[in-house]
């Protein structure tokens, strides 16, 4: 009742996020998943942790409707039909975005937004399609107040791609995280500078490795802050391993390796799959929402998404003699076997209603929370760890993003010689790209707009809060923190 009194007394809340936090506190009185007395203990010592999914779970965590499908045929849930021009499209996408649920009850995707938008503009002067670019982005960015918010470009260039960027590069908002699907034999050279060249004055977009990511389902987007799933489905569940925390129970490495790390993925994946139960059996979403009785999700494209948060500060806490993960073969090394250990647990582990991963639980580098203090995002090098080289740096990536299929990444803050030299960072990008990176993020050293772990803040909404003043987004509460205790401001700033 406390936090309850808190949430409603708070001058830092606004009207919605108080309203979004007190439902949260309505589920959490409940207790509906199944939970051994081991599970137990490591939630109560912090090596599991649900991410506030909330105690009795009524929506998948992520949901990647097939919003191409909705615009050719319309949703008669909505009452609305499907759009003829440019004006009816917006006005379409804007009240189904209003009805697509998510853990942050705001939708976690937007579609490839250039693919939805480029049909309907072809009469269009490019002055008239920014025009309403503008009052559409600005519509998504005030009412959708969360940033863990995503839409897709590419990996085709596209009229309607380069208009976005423009309009994004102009607006500087944190809403809607982006993402350049790139392959280089497909994305021709001036469109992935273009995106870049905006990346490095609003942090959008991203770009990632299409080649690689495409190869894990037939369809994927790119939602929340990196996440790599189906569309026409997406994750009924993310669930992490804290490794540091976990470690810390060991006596010795080999203990934490054969015994401990082993049993805590047995107890993650036991209560995953119970959550999952509940979803599909019990909470009625496939059998009510009108995205799944209208079929523009599927309940056999849903996944679990097996997440991991600290792999370095785990590796570093059996090392001697100074040496540390990014820079030291022996911390590296163990760092490996400890990946491929999970990665093999998870690749045998059998998780229910999960039919297009053949059941299997799918590993993410998962970003971290605002209340995890010297815990660095997935498998990333702490900040002032970092390799002089920057392309040491991103070897190091690729050698552990090999691992993943559902999403990571690395976050490279540029100095103002990136801005000059647009097409030497695309060259970084090949060349990562080649050795297996899968996914990079850039912004300039001196941008209001930042990336926290995955997701957008701007350094000005970070001071606001911080100064104890209420902020539109809700990310931002999240971002001030993790900014803080990441010590994010400190990243090594690169140059070309």
């Amino acid at each position: 009742m406390s936090d309850i009194y808190s949430i409603v007394t708070s001058q830092k809340l606004s009207y919605e996020q108080k309203v979004n936090a007190l439902a949260h506190a309505a589920e959490d009185t409940l207790s509906v998943i199944p939970m051994s007395e081991r599970t137990r203990f490591f939630f109560e010592k912090g090596a599991i942790c649900n991410l506030n999914e909330g105690n009795a779970p009524y929506r998948p965590r992520y949901i990647m409707p097939d919003y191409e499908k909705a615009v050719r045929e319309g949703v008669r849930f909505l009452q609305i039909d499907a759009p003829r021009n440019f004006d009816e499209l917006l006005t379409f996408l804007q009240i189904l975005y209003r009805h697509v649920p998510s853990i942050t009850t705001y939708p976690v995707f937007l579609g490839d937004l250039d693919k939805l938008i480029e049909p309907f503009i072809k009469d269009l002067t490019d002055e008239e399609v920014m025009r309403k670019l503008r009052l559409f982005f600005i519509y998504l960015d005030r009412t959708i107040t969360d940033s863990f918010c995503h839409a897709n470009l590419g990996p085709e260039p596209s009229r309607a791609g380069r208009l976005i960027l423009q309009v994004d590069k102009e607006l500087e908002q944190a809403v809607p995280n982006l993402t350049l699907k790139y392959d280089p034999d497909i994305t021709p050279d001036d469109f992935a500078e273009q995106a870049i060249l905006t990346s490095l004055y609003v942090a959008n977009p991203a770009i990632c490795n299409h080649k690689l990511n495409a190869k894990t389902y037939d369809r994927y987007g790119i939602s929340s802050c990196y996440n790599i799933l189906p569309i026409g489905g997406g994750s009924y569940t993310l669930t992490r391993i804290v490794l540091p925390r976990l470690a810390a129970l060991a006596t010795s490495k080999e203990e934490f390796l054969s015994t401990l790390l082993p049993e805590a993925l047995r107890c993650m994946a036991d209560y995953m799959s119970e959550r999952i139960r509940f979803i599909v059996e019990k909470s009625g979403f496939f059998e009510s929402n009108f995205l799944a009785t209208e079929g523009f999700v599927s309940r056999d494209r849903f996944v679990a998404m097996f997440g991991l948060v600290g792999l370095a500060e785990a590796a570093n806490m059996f090392m001697t003699g100074g040496k540390k993960y990014g820079t030291d073969k022996e911390a590296d090394d163990l760092a490996e076997q400890i990946m491929t250990i999970i990665s093999d647990f998870a690749a045998g582990y059998e998780c229910p209603y999960c039919e297009i991963s053949n059941h299997r639980l799918l590993l993410h580098a998962q970003v971290g929370i605002d209340t995890d203090y010297g815990i660095t995002s997935g498998v990333r090098i702490p900040v002032g760890d970092e390799p002089e080289s920057i392309y040491d740096h991103l070897r190091h990536s690729a050698r552990f993003h090999k691992f993943i299929p559902t999403g990571c990444s690395d976050i490279l803050p540029f100095d103002i010689t990136g801005k000059q030299n647009p097409a030497a960072i695309l060259d970084i990008v090949k060349g990562a790209f080649s050795v297996g990176q899968k996914y990079i993020a850039f912004y300039a050293s001196d941008s209001d707009l930042v990336r926290i772990t995955g997701y957008l803040v701007k350094r000005s909404e970070m001071e606001k809060w911080n100064s104890g003043k209420a902020v539109l987004q809700n990310t931002t509460q999240f971002g001030a923190p993790a900014y803080a205790s990441g010590h994010l401001a400190n990243r090594k700033v690169r140059g070309v």
